[in-house]
């Protein structure tokens, strides 16, 4: 993360783009792809996002990260107030289902080449994908939040949806108990 977040990126557009992308979600506790692309400038308003996740419908608000808001003001300018606040939705249709969903498919496969291709050019060599942004703030974050916290962050209905994610990323207590 922190190689990500002091890489220099000025001479390749496309790769800080795409770097911007993963850490706004990474610092939104690995908000889902899907939900970051349908963003738009209304979701924001008092320093807070709200928006409906499109998994469940249910309606999240957060205050916003400083580092959130720092990417955010990259792209205010290029926007109109109730567009999508990632250029690559600005011809979707948000009132059509089809259309958002082959947006979002294609856009996230487009991400996720650039990530693979942002991987090699910073020699990460742990797979990056839109989805790793998740799985990385789950691992970080692992052993230093309760599981109820990182149920709300998750937005996860279920503690046990949370833990079994978790599960895979708690080592904390088996290292210490070894």
């Amino acid at each position: 993360v922190r190689l990500l977040e002091t890489a220099d990126l000025n001479k390749k557009p496309q790769l800080d783009h795409v770097r911007n992308v993963w850490l706004f979600s990474f610092y939104l506790a690995g908000m889902r792809i899907s939900d970051v692309l349908r963003l738009q400038w209304k979701d924001f308003a008092d320093n807070r996002l709200t928006y409906k996740m499109g998994k469940n419908q249910k309606v999240v608000s957060l205050k916003l990260p400083d580092k959130v808001v720092a990417i955010l003001s990259l792209y205010r300018e290029a926007n109109e107030p109730d567009g999508f606040v990632f250029p690559e939705m600005k011809k979707a249709k948000l009132e059509d289902a089809q259309n958002m969903y082959r947006n979002i498919t294609r856009v996230t496969g487009k991400f996720d080449r650039l990530l693979k291709e942002l991987a090699t050019e910073l020699k990460i060599a742990k797979p990056l994908t839109n989805h790793i942004a998740r799985h990385t703030f789950g691992h970080i974050t692992g052993d230093k939040i309760s599981p109820q916290m990182l149920q709300k962050l998750y937005r996860h209905s279920h503690i046990s949806t949370t833990m079994g994610y978790q599960a895979n990323f708690i080592h904390k207590d088996v290292d210490d108990a070894l």
